[in-house]
C-alpha cells in the first residue's frame, strides 16, 4: 500500500516532485498538461456562462449571443485561461512565470511575428503560383471592428497553447530528459487536440497535416531554445493563426467557420498542394517550408545552447533567464 501511495504522489500533477524514474516523470508531466488544460478550460467555460447569465441570457435554454460575440468571448477567454494556468504553475509547481518562459526579453515576440509572416508567405505564395489557391481581391464589406478585435483574441489564443506546450511541458521535461524526448512529447501533446478536425480529411491530407503539426511544434521548440523564452514562439503562433484566419479567410487547422476576413482567398480544387478541406497547414509546400525553417533554426543554435539543452551531449536544463 505504501508503494501505491508513493506512486500516486509521484505522478500527481498537483505537486512539484521530480525525484523519480524518467518514464514516470514523463507520465507526470503529461498529467500536468491535461490537469492544467482542463482546469483552465473549465474556468473559461464557467466564465462564458456567467457572462451570458449576467446579460440576461440563459444558455441552458439556447439563449446565446450572436456568433461574433461568442467568438470574442471564447478567444478573449484565453487570457483568463492563461491566468489560471500561471496560478496552477505557482501553486503546484512552485515556479514563477519566468520559469515558464515569460522572461524580461519580451522583444523577441516581434521577432516571432516577423518570422511567422515570412514563413507563412513562403507557404502560401507557391501554392498560389501553382494555381490551387486563388486571390479574388478584397472583400467589400469588411468588418473592420471585428478584424481589429481579433488581434488581441489571437494574441491570447496563441500564447495559451505555447504556455501549455513549450512552456509547461517542454520546460519541465528538459530538466530530466534529452531534448529529443522533450520535443517528441511536446509535439504529441500539441498535435492530439488537432486530430478531431482531420476526421473528414483523406488519409493523405491527414498524414501531411500531422507531419506539419510536428514540424511547426519543432519550430516553436527551437525558437524557445534560441531565445531562452516563449515570447518568439507566442508571436509566431499568433500571427500565423491571425493571418490565415482573419486576413486571408482560409481554413485554420480544418476550421472553416470564418468570422471575418480581409482578402477573398479560395482553394481551387482539393489536393495535397493546397491541403484540401483542412487548409494550407496540410499542404506539402508547407511541409517543405517548415522543414527548412526547422533546419535553419537548428543549425543556427549556438553550440552552448545545444550542449546545455542536451541536443548534442547529455541532457540538461535550459534556464529561461534571457
Amino acid at each position: 500500500m505504501n508503494k501505491i501511495n508513493e506512486f500516486i504522489r509521484n505522478i500527481s500533477p498537483f505537486n512539484s516532485r521530480t525525484e523519480m524514474p524518467a518514464v514516470l516523470y514523463i507520465v507526470k508531466v503529461i498529467l500536468i498538461f491535461y490537469a492544467f488544460k482542463f482546469g483552465a478550460e473549465l474556468v473559461g467555460e464557467a466564465l462564458a456562462m456567467a457572462i451570458h447569465f449576467a446579460c440576461g441570457k440563459n444558455p441552458l435554454q439556447g439563449e446565446m449571443f450572436d456568433s461574433n460575440t461568442i467568438t470574442l468571448i471564447t478567444y478573449l477567454g484565453y487570457s483568463v485561461m492563461i491566468a489560471v494556468i500561471l496560478l496552477f504553475w505557482k501553486l503546484f509547481q512552485k515556479k514563477n512565470p519566468s520559469e515558464i518562459g515569460f522572461t524580461k526579453s519580451a522583444g523577441s515576440y516581434f521577432t516571432g511575428i516577423a518570422l511567422g509572416t515570412v514563413i507563412l508567405a513562403a507557404c502560401v505564395l507557391p501554392v498560389m503560383l501553382a494555381g490551387t489557391l486563388k486571390l479574388n481581391g478584397v472583400f467589400s464589406n469588411i468588418d473592420i471592428k471585428m478584424v481589429l478585435l481579433m488581434i488581441p483574441c489571437f494574441i491570447f489564443q496563441g500564447a495559451m497553447e505555447e504556455v501549455l506546450c513549450r512552456g509547461i511541458v517542454q520546460q519541465l521535461l528538459i530538466k530530466k530528459t534529452p531534448a529529443y524526448v522533450a520535443f517528441a512529447v511536446t509535439a504529441a501533446l500539441f498535435t492530439i487536440p488537432h486530430l478531431d478536425n482531420m476526421a473528414q480529411a483523406s488519409p493523405a491530407i491527414a498524414i501531411v497535416a500531422v507531419v506539419n503539426l510536428v514540424l511547426i511544434s519543432l519550430v516553436f521548440s527551437l525558437l524557445t531554445f534560441r531565445f531562452k523564452n516563449i515570447w518568439a514562439a507566442c508571436g509566431l503562433h499568433s500571427v500565423w493563426n491571425y493571418i490565415l484566419f482573419v486576413v486571408m479567410g482560409l481554413n485554420l487547422s480544418g476550421n472553416d467557420e470564418t468570422v471575418t476576413a480581409v482578402f477573398d482567398v479560395r482553394t481551387a480544387g482539393s489536393s495535397i498542394l493546397n491541403g484540401a478541406e483542412y487548409g494550407i497547414e496540410a499542404s506539402i509546400i508547407t511541409t517543405a517550408v517548415l522543414a527548412l525553417a526547422a533546419g535553419i533554426l537548428f543549425l543556427t543554435l549556438p553550440k552552448s545552447t545545444k550542449k546545455t539543452a542536451g541536443i548534442t551531449s547529455e541532457a540538461g536544463c535550459l534556464p529561461l533567464n534571457g
